[in-house]
């Protein structure tokens, strides 16, 4: 059972899946399970904590992973880039900033520059630097976007890199949790996935049993947009990210009032990081997306990673059986 597009010949891959290079939940492990399962896994570089970053760098093979990195806050620790390409990576992953002071260094490495963007502007940006794969990502994604959809978004972007630069690879991200997702992104013109939620639903992913229980009892009405859990964690992102995550008691008390929270951020801040530690997913955030709603059962990364592929393949009428 294998998918064949031009993501798999690109990056010796079984199966055209990214996992999503998301923060603290997608370490070493997550990446070396979707790896092994034929995909490409990335670590999540997060907002720079780098004892944590060697930690799960240990745990991967030279060659065999990806990492991903919030591109305005590696602007702080740049040397953390020099650390994740000394231990070889297959690819690495830059969003929500600009890449271009970063995009020669990997490329000199031999990674594969990866550009996650949210809009046609970003998409041209990424191709003049030169990005070998770009990531359109709409705002069905759990975690930090913007606002336009993936369904119209990515075959926008896929005619930009056909009149453009035609060698560049595209892939989607948001809303893509099952062989549905995965079938239609490759119809509308996508090389392969970025999958976030449904692998930070795997036993994999570092992520608590109460934040995977809140994940399994919502459905995708349950999400959120919000800017409340960045204000709560005295994070700098830029204004124009919002994060998706589950509506809970956090959101309901302080979503519309984030004048107010920034009046009490030093307190607040200490009870999130708290709350945070103790994977309470009521008085921090469960990151996920509207995809949420497909999400049954907390699987292992290759029983998800094959049941996607296979449904595809049904799907797009290429299933042969054994």
């Amino acid at each position: 059972m294998a998918l064949s597009t031009r993501l798999t010949e690109r990056l010796a891959l079984k199966h055209p899946i990214i996992s999503a290079p998301m923060a603290f939940a997608a370490g070493g492990r997550l990446a070396t399970a979707v790896s092994a399962a034929g995909g490409l896994g990335l670590i999540g570089g997060g907002y720079g904590d780098r004892a944590w970053l060697e930690g799960q760098l240990a745990q991967v093979a030279p060659g065999t992973f990806g990492c991903g990195f919030i591109t305005w806050s590696l602007l702080r620790q740049p040397q953390l880039l020099d650390l994740v390409l000394e231990h070889k990576p297959k690819a690495v992953f830059l969003s929500f900033g600009d890449p271009a002071p970063f995009a020669d260094r990997v490329k000199r490495a031999g990674a594969t520059l990866m550009c996650q963007i949210q809009t046609l502007r970003d998409a041209d940006h990424a191709i003049a630097i030169g990005a070998d794969v770009i990531v359109a990502q709409g705002a069905e994604a759990g975690g930090h976007g913007e606002g336009r959809g993936t369904f119209a978004l990515v075959p926008e972007i896929a005619d930009l890199i056909s009149h453009r630069s035609p060698n560049t690879l595209l892939c989607a991200a948001g809303g893509v949790g099952d062989g549905r997702g995965l079938a239609a992104a490759l119809m509308l013109g996508a090389d392969g996935v970025l999958v976030g939620s449904r692998l930070w639903a795997s036993k994999e992913a570092n992520v608590g049993v109460r934040m995977h229980g809140a994940a399994l009892a919502a459905c995708g009405d349950d999400t959120i947009r919000s800017q409340v859990m960045d204000l709560a964690r005295k994070l700098d992102w830029p204004s124009r990210y919002t994060a998706r995550v589950l509506r809970n008691a956090y959101t309901a008390k302080w979503h519309g009032r984030e004048a107010e929270l920034l009046l009490v951020a030093d307190e607040e801040a200490a009870k999130y990081r708290q709350a945070w530690a103790d994977g309470d997913p009521d008085g921090s955030n469960t990151f996920v997306g509207e995809v949420v709603g497909l999400i049954e059962e907390i699987l292992p990364a290759r029983e998800i990673i094959d049941r996607m592929v296979e449904d595809a393949e049904i799907r797009l009428g290429r299933f042969v059986p054994a």
